[in-house]
């Protein structure tokens, strides 16, 4: 019989200090561990492994993204963090300024910013309503 009592998700980065300094100071998040294996805790209570890895590859999609009431303000404030919004040409809308796509308005799903974490790891800020 199939019966966890746990699940979770992990992701591989390639310097372990510089994804802890980037989780915890410039997006604010708990890391609980230290060495090569560490827990990231998700707002909302969801946990996520994070591990280094030498020959680390990264993401080639979001692997993961943080829904916010505000995203204008999310993002202006991760700029001022020292976050840098990714540009993609093959998107089905034009990003603004700020490298948001405006998916609401456009009816086409959420308003959606993508960053990257130091291994290279696609990430995004996204305003569902």
């Amino acid at each position: 019989m199939f019966d966890p009592t746990y699940a979770f998700s992990g992701f591989s980065v390639k310097d372990m200090q510089a994804a802890k300094s980037f989780y915890t100071d410039k997006l604010g998040l708990k890391i609980d561990g230290e060495g090569v294996e560490l827990k990231l805790h998700l707002p909302g209570g969801a946990t996520v492994f994070m591990y280094a890895k030498p020959d680390h590859q990264p993401a080639t999609y979001t692997m993961l993204n943080f829904s916010v009431a505000d995203i204008d303000e999310a993002v202006d404030e991760l700029i001022k963090r020292g976050v840098v919004f990714e540009r993609y040409d093959n998107m089905p809308a034009p990003q603004d300024d700020k490298g948001i796509l405006r998916g609401l308005k456009a009816g086409m799903g959420p308003d959606i910013a993508w960053f990257k974490d130091p291994s290279g790891n696609i990430l995004s800020v996204l305003q569902e309503k």
